[in-house]
């Protein structure tokens, strides 16, 4: 993961070189001759290992196109920028590679799913006996009474590490993750890092199932792949999000006095903000909440005012998130290697609000407005229900904390099954074609 922070951001020094200004796979076509380009032909997890060191990094064409070349004509040039810090990555030289062999190893079980118990005890057993890992385990997980009342897994239970949310930080502990259940598991991991997270393993023993490529019976010989650095990488970017509330508390004041004595009146006073940061890996809702009237929101663009949304809320997602809320609210399916934030509304008033692309790395800003008749409520992956009032403001942009997700075969493949096995997309029966004439 550390690698791949040091691919994405880049020194002053290193955009203000003359590399800033030319790519060397655009401009060196025998260098780029002995390159394959697209995706790797095989249809497992091997293929090529990622790049040793940044020194040898460079920029590679994207399946879509090839870099842009940022000299136009003989005099005009890109002005520079030393706050560069993205740039367009081909996804298939995303790569998982291991400065030092992993260690630990955080699984990650859907709760209250017995389907999944006998999936789990075999995972561990395997991590902790013939792989010689440190395993973490939430523990709420361990408090199941299947678990804690087998036997036979005891002397695997006490190797464990326990956690709990909220209380212990493991963040600097865990090498890479193991999911077991649905999406819900990999937003569930991906909440736990408001940093850097370790590389997802995550395995489809849910209900849909579109974020987790892998399926469970062949599970030693694909994590020992993955132990091995030998696998395939698609980073989903997340959202940084700042909340912003004016801090209010309730205060006792005199107002006037009468022959029975002192009449007070409560009264609200600021005495500070509050801020609270997420790290949001498919989408930001804000809504109505449970008012009946329309929900009133202005919409803010890197300080410029774009639009007010009045209507049942919107949506702010990521690539990754495209394919859930927003995709059934109208929007587009992006792929998660697309830098870009999508902004979604909710049954619009306006029947001309239609889901918009901003390019990533943009702040958007949400406030209610000024004359909205009631307050708005927001979320972030479905998780930590707020309600937003007069002042407060929600700043979203993109986070440079991505979780990278193994894939089964490689970025492309695996999310266009994803959508014809998950989503059906664009399934029908065919037409016939005409009969042979003789």
């Amino acid at each position: 993961m550390e690698m791949n922070r040091e691919k994405l951001c880049t020194s002053k020094a290193d955009v203000s070189s003359d590399s800033a200004y030319h790519c060397s796979t655009c401009h060196d076509d025998e260098e780029w001759s002995n390159t394959s380009r697209g995706r790797a032909k095989s249809r497992s997890l091997s293929a090529s290992p990622a790049l040793g060191s940044t020194k040898e990094f460079r920029r590679t064409r994207s399946l879509h196109g090839p870099c842009p070349v940022t000299t136009f004509g003989p005099k005009a040039c890109m002005l520079q920028n030393p706050k560069t810090i993205m740039h367009i990555q081909d996804p298939a030289s995303q790569r998982l590679t291991w400065n030092k062999p992993p260690k630990s190893v955080l699984v990650i079980k859907k709760i209250r799913d017995a389907s999944l118990l006998q999936p789990f005890k075999e995972l561990c057993v395997y991590l902790t006996e013939e792989n010689n890992m440190i395993v973490y385990v939430e523990k709420k997980v361990l408090e199941d009474p299947a678990i804690a009342n087998d036997d036979n897994f005891g002397p695997v239970k006490k190797k464990f590490c326990t956690f709990r949310e909220d209380y212990d930080d493991i963040s600097n502990q865990i090498d890479f993750i193991i999911c077991l259940g649905g999406d819900g598991t990999l937003l569930y991991a991906s909440s736990l890092f408001q940093g850097s997270v370790p590389p997802v393993m995550a395995f489809h023993l849910g209900s849909l199932g579109f974020l987790t490529p892998f399926n469970f019976e062949n599970f030693q010989s694909q994590v020992t792949q993955v132990i091995e650095g030998n696998a395939a990488l698609v980073l989903r970017s997340r959202l940084k999000v700042k909340v912003v509330k004016e801090h209010r508390e309730k205060m006792t004041v005199q107002n006037g006095i009468e022959e029975n004595g002192v009449v007070s009146t409560n009264m609200e006073k600021e005495v500070g903000k509050q801020i609270m940061q997420y790290q949001v890996l498919n989408e930001v809702v804000v809504d109505r909440g449970p008012s009946s009237y329309l929900s009133n929101v202005d919409v803010f663009l890197d300080g410029h005012l774009i639009t007010t949304v009045q209507g049942d809320g919107v949506i702010v997602s990521t690539p990754t998130g495209s394919t859930a809320y927003a995709a059934a609210a109208g929007a587009s399916m992006i792929h998660p290697n697309v830098p870009a934030i999508m902004i979604t509304p909710i049954c619009p008033h306006s029947l001309s609000f239609r889901p918009i692309v901003v390019p990533a790395g943009v702040e958007l800003k949400i406030m209610l407005s000024p004359d909205a008749r009631n307050t708005a409520w927001v979320s972030f992956d479905g998780r930590k229900r707020q309600e937003i009032c007069h002042g407060d403001s929600i700043s979203i942009t993109t986070s440079c904390y991505p979780l990278p997700s193994i894939c089964f075969r490689d970025p492309v493949s695996d999310w266009f099954e994803s959508l014809a096995e998950c989503l059906h997309w664009n399934v029908r029966k065919k037409q016939n074609n005409f009969a042979v004439e003789e």
